[in-house]
């Protein structure tokens, strides 16, 4: 080597961080009124991703007809309500989903005439006055205004001839009600490996690089198929990760009767978060799952994205309960503990509004165990897996040497001695043992590390017990 003599720098890299997510994302599945947007066929059966809702609407459509096009609740929940972004959603109305109405006599005035239905698909809209069809962008426009119906305006020179006031209007509209569970839960083709509805789990980190940590199906998830669907897809995405499924129960049951309702249909997973009933909030209705959803979503945020704090007893957006049907329902606390009780999240009215109540998930009451029953521990073991693979994928296919070994140890032992300072956990360790590492299974590049964490429960139940103290009497008769 040569001899040198002086000053000289070198260049170092710093290595690739590891790759964390600190947001918590639903993923919301639905119909939208994507007649609105500008290529309506890109926005069906697709992950689509918005961060506000003006975002939403250029990419989805709105509509407050959220009866027909429900993921426009989650949008205005999450949005509106919350101001919370990014959130996922799929669409699964498909534009054959509509119905014809043939051309028939339409009034306009001032040059105006605006199509009194939602969903009108634009290109499908005929305007002609029996013998001529006239030309969009040419004789008249189309726009959509603030409540999502189509405009149709007279193009001044254009071929109408001024003043006209009566033309035939033709037009298809999407027909929402022709979506059905079926639709929702999806599946994938065959032939040409499309995926559609639920199955689209598998494109969400595909297509976004964001881990979906929740599923959320509002108007839909009440039906026990498509809520078994949701909780078989959040147990296994990509292979690699886990997610929460946030389901309905059906509201159209009486309270005292939907503990019995969900056992029986099912809805007893410990992946799963059961909600009852709906809510209101001025004037608008919400299903419990989206409310409970923003939720999760504002008290992680509140923990940098950690979901080690129960949704329970935190706010939500909602000034009264009610049924399928809009009628009120008022739970004395004592029964909304029941439903606790029975897995299930309900609210409950305090001086300062209402709150989400309950914090065991559908496996309660048959386990008792915090790791399959309580909400936020259950999430946490979730959260701890997923980051897990997410900051350690860099390190496969690295050199299998003792260097290696006691890098990925050191690394996630340190992770995790910071949630533990963070008071996220109250102890966790990794471990690389010998018997669960074997000579043939080294060799053949496969290893297998201990992980042992305790997420903190919550304080269910707090007690304070009175008692009369006689030696206070003393002050009466002190000097």
């Amino acid at each position: 080597m040569a001899e040198f003599h002086g000053v000289k720098a070198t260049e170092v890299f710093q290595p690739k961080p590891a790759v964390v997510q600190s947001n918590t994302l639903p993923v919301y599945y639905g119909t939208a009124p994507i007649n609105q947007v500008a290529n309506p066929a890109g926005a069906v059966n697709k992950v689509i991703l918005a961060r506000n809702i003006d975002e939403f609407r250029a990419k989805l459509g709105y509509s407050d007809d959220w009866k027909s096009f429900t993921l426009c609740e989650a949008a205005y929940a999450h949005f509106v309500e919350k101001e919370q972004g990014p959130i996922a959603f799929v669409n699964v109305m498909d534009l054959t989903d509509v119905e014809v109405t043939a051309p028939t006599a339409a009034t306009f005035k001032d040059g105006l005439y605006t199509i009194d239905k939602e969903g009108v698909l634009k290109e499908s809209v005929t305007v002609g006055d029996g013998t001529t069809n006239y030309r969009v962008g040419k004789d008249y426009t189309l726009t959509f205004n603030a409540v999502g119906k189509l405009v149709i305006s007279i193009v001044s020179g254009g071929s109408i001839p001024a003043g006209t006031t009566s033309l035939q209007v033709g037009y298809n509209a999407l027909k929402p009600f022709l979506v059905n569970a079926a639709r929702i839960i999806g599946g994938t083709d065959g032939q040409t490996g499309e995926r559609s509805g639920l199955e689209l789990i598998e494109d969400v980190f595909l297509e976004t690089s964001f881990v979906p940590n929740l599923i959320v199906a509002p108007g839909w998830s009440h039906d026990p198929v498509v809520a078994a669907v949701m909780v078989a897809k959040a147990q296994n995405i990509n292979g690699l990760f886990e997610a929460h499924a946030v389901t309905d129960l059906d509201a159209s049951q009486k309270y005292v009767d939907i503990a019995k309702w969900k056992e029986e249909n099912g809805y007893t997973s410990h992946f799963q978060t059961n909600t009852y009933p709906m809510a209101t909030y001025k004037g608008r209705t919400y299903h419990k799952s989206t409310l409970v959803t923003a939720d999760i979503v504002a008290t992680d945020g509140r923990n940098e994205g950690v979901p080690y704090q129960t949704p329970s007893n935190q706010p939500i957006t909602a000034d009264g309960l009610v049924y399928a049907d809009g009628s009120p329902v008022r739970i004395p606390f004592d029964q909304a503990n029941v439903l606790n009780a029975n897995g299930i999240v309900t609210a409950i009215r305090w001086p300062d509004g209402f709150k989400a109540w309950g914090n065991y998930t559908g496996a309660y009451p048959e386990y008792k165990d915090a790791q399959r029953t309580f909400i936020p521990v259950r999430r946490m073991f979730s959260y701890i897996k997923n980051q897990l693979v997410l900051r350690h994928w860099q390190q496969v296919d690295n050199p299998l040497n003792r260097r290696l070994i006691e890098s990925i140890a050191d690394g996630a032992n340190i992770w995790l001695n910071g949630l533990v300072g963070a008071g996220y956990l109250l102890g966790g360790r990794v471990e690389f043992l010998a018997a669960d590492n074997p000579d043939e299974q080294l060799g053949s590049g496969k290893m297998v590390y201990r992980v042992y964490i305790t997420p903190p429960s919550m304080a269910q139940e707090i007690e304070f017990i009175v008692a009369y103290d006689v030696s206070y009497l003393a002050a009466l008769t002190a000097a």
